[in-house]
């Protein structure tokens, strides 16, 4: 599939931001992973002195399949008038990556990625050389996978591997119907003979 960037990037598929009404008060742009560092310096140098937000979204079917998202914010320098003060300039920056590619931490740059690149690389495995303390911050240490990626499965990876009750419909147990007890017996009947086999 062509790809809709101006410069279009060989071999890559309709970037979904170019496919949205535009933003007017940011400027898009897409980078390659191997120019990222360069563009963000850039971007600091010329007055981008906040970075508001780090993201990454899953594109599960395309190439490349992760997006990793930058929001800047450029501020007046000098002292500015009421219409200025509101008009600050933004920059959206998309850097494309694949599964198990790496991007260049921005820690150093901008402070406030620090939590940011965490939670990308705990969310979605991404992982970000040069980072101090690259390590899980909102789910458990001995967690498996990174879920908000589309293909992580639906109950936990753990609880995949467990099997599920017979009797989970429960369309034939008429509302109000008080527990039996039975149901967890069955249950732990079934777990003790799927482990036994």
């Amino acid at each position: 599939m062509p790809s809709t960037q101006n410069p279009p990037i060989a071999g890559a598929a309709i970037d979904p931001p170019s496919l949205r009404p535009p933003i007017d008060d940011a400027a898009i742009e897409r980078v390659q992973p191997s120019r990222l560092r360069e563009r963000l310096e850039a971007l600091k140098r010329d007055g981008c002195a906040i970075l508001l937000d780090l993201g990454a979204v899953d594109y599960l079917r395309r190439t490349p399949r992760f997006d990793v998202v930058y929001h800047l914010l450029k501020l007046a320098p000098v002292r500015a008038g009421v219409a200025e003060v509101a008009t600050p300039m933004r920059t959206r920056l998309l850097c494309g990556v694949e599964r198990d590619e790496h991007l260049p931490s921005v820690m150093d740059l901008w402070k406030s990625a620090d939590w940011a690149e965490r939670e990308v690389y705990d969310l979605f495995g991404i992982v970000f050389d040069g980072h101090a303390d690259l390590r899980r911050i909102q789910m458990p240490r001995d967690w498996e996978g990174h879920p908000l990626r589309k293909d992580y499965p639906m109950r936990g990876p753990a609880r995949e591997r467990a099997p599920r009750p017979a009797f989970a419909n429960k369309s034939n147990v008429v509302a109000g119907t008080p527990p039996t007890g039975r149901t967890l017996e069955a249950l732990q009947e079934q777990v003790k003979r799927a482990r036994e086999s």
